[in-house]
């Protein structure tokens, strides 16, 4: 029988990163959008493949390396990328563990660690880690190369994105030019995963609490063309950019979910989907055209949106926008390079409200140029958006964010662990800002959350919108403390 060229795997890190909050229903069950991204593309080229999603399938990091084991695929790969941002490195500490399982296991097995953090750390990750290789980069050029190699029993490694330690020191290939043409990559292999595990957002269902799955995560491109200090996002793809799908590939897509999985809930994981107003109109178009009855959310910029895409959008079945605000501090606002007017927030925000979107506002406090004064001016902006739910989180230093490389240049402390970088977990260590500590920034965080979720006037707003059940259900969820090993005032 022919070996199974290659087996991917998202690794399940739940307890470390999301602490009290992974036993409750608050936090997403997300299908792993990347590792779905490349089984579907490599499958497309012939090879044979198989998918591991440790968290949905309940698979401990021990269960999956003797499936592998017993499979004995040419090259396992550990995908440590997430649906957004901060959900690469955070995993990162569950990634290293199924890779040291298998090798005890089986060190004849070659492994690689492949995502979001091993491309912003490659020569680090090479190094720390008991993987055979790091892949820089999307995979789309370095995975299918190696696994030829693998096939033939060769080891010419010289592969542009394949980066591995050879007696005792690591050798680095360039990094490939990115995919432009997204149509190549294909749709993800929904079918290898167990898409009735997954389960949106608490926040996404508000208005349905109890019907939060199916649930399934699109994109309809890939990367960002703005620099914002605090995000990593382009660290995947190596450059400031961004690139569309075709709008019917993505609705194509869309058919497949609704008639193949009975899908309604969707996030569409675009960092930048609110940005080109034609294209947005001419894909809600087509969404509308099918006369889908669709929940979804998408993120949006301040300084992007439009009162026709808007309107594009909430016929579409777009119901949530979800806001990077991220300080109420202008000082802030500037050194970060957001590159939007304070001013433009409250027309925004009234434009989107007027329109009959709700608001999921993200918000970060610790920003280097935060004190307390600026934190407060946050909280104040908070009271006054009053948004259906509000994500706020600590600053952390990302690798491949500049304020990665700004902390290391100033010897700011950061985390003691990849897992350190969770928002929610024991360990989470926010960056220190100018002023302050980060476990005081961590300690301000945790009670602008309580405040905020637990305002009478939110709660008011909460009620009249979505009833008594859901005002229940965010009471619940605010009754859950944090315990926090840095936090301090």
């Amino acid at each position: 029988m022919r070996r199974i060229d290659i087996a991917l795997i998202k690794p399940a890190s739940g307890k470390l990163i999301y602490g009290q909050l992974n036993d409750f229903e608050l936090t997403a069950i997300e299908p792993p959008l990347w590792s779905a991204i490349l089984a579907g593309y490599l499958r497309g080229l012939g090879y044979s493949v198989v998918l591991y999603d440790e968290e949905a399938q309940d698979l401990s990091h021990e269960d999956t390396a003797k499936e592998i084991q017993y499979l004995k695929p040419h090259l396992a790969v550990v995908v440590v990328s997430g649906t957004n941002p901060s959900a690469s490195t955070m995993n990162m500490s569950g990634a290293d563990e199924i890779i040291s399982s298998l090798k005890q296991l089986d060190p004849h097995i070659k492994t690689m660690l492949a995502g979001l953090h091993p491309s912003a750390l490659p020569e680090r990750t090479a190094k720390e880690s008991a993987a055979d290789f790091v892949c820089q980069g999307e995979g789309f050029h370095t995975i299918p190369k190696l696994i030829d190699v693998l096939r033939n029993n060769g080891d010419n490694y010289q592969i542009e994105g394949l980066i591995y330690e050879q007696d005792g020191s690591i050798v680095s290939n360039p990094r490939p030019a990115i995919m432009q043409d997204l149509s190549v990559v294909g749709q993800p292999a929904w079918d290898m995963l167990p898409m009735d595990k997954y389960r949106a957002h608490n926040w996404h269902c508000f208005d349905d609490i109890d019907n939060r799955s199916p649930y399934a995560v699109i994109y309809t491109s890939l990367g960002c063309p703005f620099k914002c200090s605090f995000c990593c996002i382009n660290a995947l793809f190596g450059k400031n950019t961004i690139r569309y799908r075709s709008t019917d590939d993505v609705v194509d897509e869309i058919d497949f979910l609704v008639n193949s999985y009975g899908i309604r809930n969707i996030k569409i994981s675009d960092e930048m989907f609110a940005m080109n107003e034609r294209r947005v109109v001419e894909l809600c178009d087509k969404i509308i055209e099918r006369k889908y009855d669709l929940n979804m959310w998408a993120y949006a910029r301040v300084n992007t949106v439009t009162e026709p895409m808007l309107v594009k959008m909430k016929q579409a079945g777009i119901n949530w926008l979800a806001y990077g605000f991220e300080s109420g501090s202008k000082r802030v606002i500037d050194d970060v390079t957001k590159g939007y007017k304070m001013e433009q927030v409250q027309d925004v925000v009234k434009l989107s409200y007027d329109l009959g979107f709700y608001i999921c506002a993200n918000y970060i406090f610790g920003l280097p140029e935060d004190d307390y004064d600026s934190m407060n001016e946050t909280l104040t902006l908070m009271f006054d958006i009053n948004a259906e739910y509000a994500n706020i989180y600590s600053a952390m230093a990302f690798p491949g964010s500049q304020l990665f490389d700004i902390a290391l240049e100033n010897n700011w402390q950061l985390p003691d662990t990849w897992h350190g970088y969770s928002q929610y977990g024991y360990e989470s260590q926010p960056l220190p800002t100018k002023y302050l500590s980060g476990g005081q920034v961590l300690a301000f965080r945790d009670y602008a959350f309580e405040a905020y979720h637990k305002s009478p006037r939110y709660l008011a707003m909460m009620r009249k919108k979505f009833g008594d059940k859901t005002v229940d259900y965010i009471n619940k969820m605010t009754s859950r403390k944090l315990e926090r090993k840095y936090a301090c005032i």
